[in-house]
């Protein structure tokens, strides 16, 4: 997946000037075509060098995970306000690229995430008696009945549209020419309020009832 380049400019992960990571600002501009004054045999030694940073990396993580101190963690994992959207997004590539390039691999993705959970509860735990069931699943949302879809919507039974149809809906909904979200914007906030006010209300006279049955 690519980024228009007015897009990715603006992104912390993209300045020329941000110092060295697992890539050289040398890898950068390579993999990021900015220089392209390379030699075919020189491209490769790049990539070479690139792929073994990579995997010395990902042996790195082993070291960080049980010896970096955990305010260190907790500092790397507290980014400024101006910057936390960029680290979201590293995080969530990170994630990409491991489910996309353990594909085939020995190890099914799914396991080594639920391994790397269960390891982490047990370090916040400080013990080996902590036992949690971590549940991953790909589920891919084929096609979804449109009619099906806006009849739950028009008849309010919004707790039958499953979460598959409501995200294919709303992909749908935002690529239709038909549909604007900035007109809607100032609408749907005053149908916001009006919602989690009586939310909080149904909240409140839940816990009342609660405490009649309770008494």
């Amino acid at each position: 997946m690519t980024m228009d380049d007015d897009e990715t400019e603006d992104l912390l992960a993209y300045d020329p000037d941000r110092e060295r990571g697992i890539l050289t600002p040398s890898d950068r501009e390579f993999l990021l075509g900015r220089k392209t004054d390379y030699t075919e045999h020189s491209k490769k030694q790049k990539r070479n060098r690139i792929r073994r940073r990579i995997r010395n990396a990902i042996l790195d993580f082993t070291i960080i995970f049980e010896h970096l101190d955990d305010r260190d963690r907790e500092t790397v994992f507290d980014p400024e306000d101006a910057e936390r959207e960029a680290y979201t997004r590293g995080i969530t590539d990170m994630l990409a690229l491991l489910h996309l390039g353990t594909m085939g691999y020995s190890t099914p993705f799914k396991d080594m995430l639920a391994r790397g959970v269960y390891k982490a509860e047990q370090e916040l735990a400080g013990s080996d008696y902590r036992m949690v069931n971590v549940y991953f699943n790909v589920d891919p949302v084929g096609q979804i009945d449109v009619d099906d879809v806006i009849d739950k919507l028009e008849r309010g039974q919004f707790e039958e549209v499953t979460d598959e149809e409501l995200r294919a809906f709303v992909r749908l909904l935002a690529e239709s020419d038909e549909f604007s979200a900035g007109p809607m914007r100032e609408d749907i906030k005053g149908q916001m309020a009006e919602f989690a006010e009586k939310a909080t209300q149904a909240a409140l006279e839940r816990e009342q009832r609660l405490e009649e049955l309770t008494d």
